[in-house]
């Protein structure tokens, strides 16, 4: 792994003027036009920085422009992809274990990333993504360090109809037990 890619996603290693372009951005939150002039700005001078990436996910995210965000989230994918040396196209990624999924930066980095991904695909109404993506998740996770089992109990509960409160969302298990109790995506 790049040092310099584990400092990046902790939000390190940013120069300084990125770095004041980000604190801009998030001063300017409550005005989403002045934000994101900051955080273009950010990305003119890094644009493949997981911390800028993070900011205009966010950014997207929390102003309720999800099509964006999973913009954002895609180009995530491709610089976490990068730096573990993964294929760019996540479909693309072999369905094995990743090594490093539970104390890894940019290993948790990517993984984040995809279930990011899968969700913001699931209130998109993008079912096959979200279940395409889920199933990686499934394979490169499967201790469930990143807690993507949830969601795909969510997925997998809304597909049988069941969204009616009359089962619960999930039974309580985490790591491999999660995924354990839960069928193949379907």
């Amino acid at each position: 792994m790049d040092a310099d890619f584990d400092a990046a996603v902790l939000g390190q290693g940013l120069p300084p003027a990125v770095e004041a372009a980000l604190a801009e951005a998030g001063a300017q939150r409550g005005d989403p036009v002045r934000a994101m002039a900051a955080l273009m700005r950010a990305q003119s001078l890094a644009p493949d920085h997981p911390a800028v990436l993070i900011a205009f996910y966010r950014h997207h995210f929390y102003g309720h422009r999800l099509l964006m965000a999973r913009d954002v989230a895609r180009r995530a994918l491709v610089v976490g992809a990068q730096a573990l040396g993964l294929p760019v196209v996540w479909r693309e990624v072999p369905k094995r274990a990743l090594p490093g999924a539970r104390h890894d930066a940019p290993t948790r980095f990517f993984l984040f990333v995809l279930k990011g991904y899968a969700y913001l695909s699931l209130r998109l109404d993008d079912a096959v993504e979200a279940r395409d993506a889920l199933a990686l998740l499934r394979a490169l996770d499967p201790d469930d360090c990143v807690g993507a089992a949830l969601l795909e109990a969510v997925r997998q509960r809304a597909l049988a109809g069941n969204a009616d409160g009359d089962e619960p969302v999930y039974v309580q298990a985490t790591g491999a037990a999660a995924w354990a109790r839960l069928p193949a995506a379907a």
